[in-house]
């Protein structure tokens, strides 16, 4: 079952707003298996130009859902985004099980929920000669192959993710080349 998180910025989260976001999104439900617990977090933002920016994060166990998707109708918006994480969770969904067939399948990786977190580092201000950190995030390294690293990359839109290599117990980062290909950098 999915909880719901609904900010609004620039915009007041009205009941037909919360309504239409959790009927929505509740169809993804679908893909986790029964008693399957999950907050989405979902950030609705008005800009200057009127434009809608509509963000849902899904933190679970060993996935995170993550899209997001500007227009000028919030509820368009909002029909695009559901429409982005479906095409994800089953563009995923087969290389998902055939990674996890030996193991646990795909029900038990859709099953297990909780929140995680990811970092998004240091920001440098070029006005200014201090590095300044204006967001901390913290998350668990959970031990997995450079391919499964590569898919949660992929699934979260970043250019990098860092991961505990199962095999050598070694913090390592994946990263999505120029070129559209993948580089390793592991560590000692």
């Amino acid at each position: 079952m999915l909880n719901f998180n609904i900010r609004g910025e620039n915009i007041e989260v009205t009941p037909a707003i919360r309504d239409h976001v959790e009927n929505k999104v509740s169809k993804l439900e679908r893909y986790f298996t029964n008693g399957a617990n999950a907050t989405a977090n979902v950030n609705l933002k008005v800009y200057n130009d009127k434009q809608t920016k509509v963000e849902i994060t899904i933190p679970m166990k060993n996935l995170t859902l993550r899209a997001e998707e500007r227009h000028d109708d919030l509820y368009a918006a909002v029909d695009l985004i559901v429409d982005k994480l479906e095409r994800q969770i089953r563009k995923y969904k087969t290389r998902v099980n055939r990674k996890f067939r030996e193991r646990e399948g795909v029900a038990a990786f859709f099953a297990s929920v909780n929140k995680s977190k990811t970092n998004d580092g240091p920001q440098y201000d070029e006005e200014e000669d201090e590095f300044s950190v204006v967001r901390t995030k913290r998350f668990d390294l959970k031990p997995m192959d450079e391919e499964e690293a590569i898919l949660q990359m992929n699934m979260l839109g970043h250019n990098f993710f860092i991961f505990t290599d199962a095999e050598s117990d070694e913090t390592n980062i994946v990263y999505k080349r120029k070129d559209g290909k993948y580089g390793l950098i592991e560590t000692n």
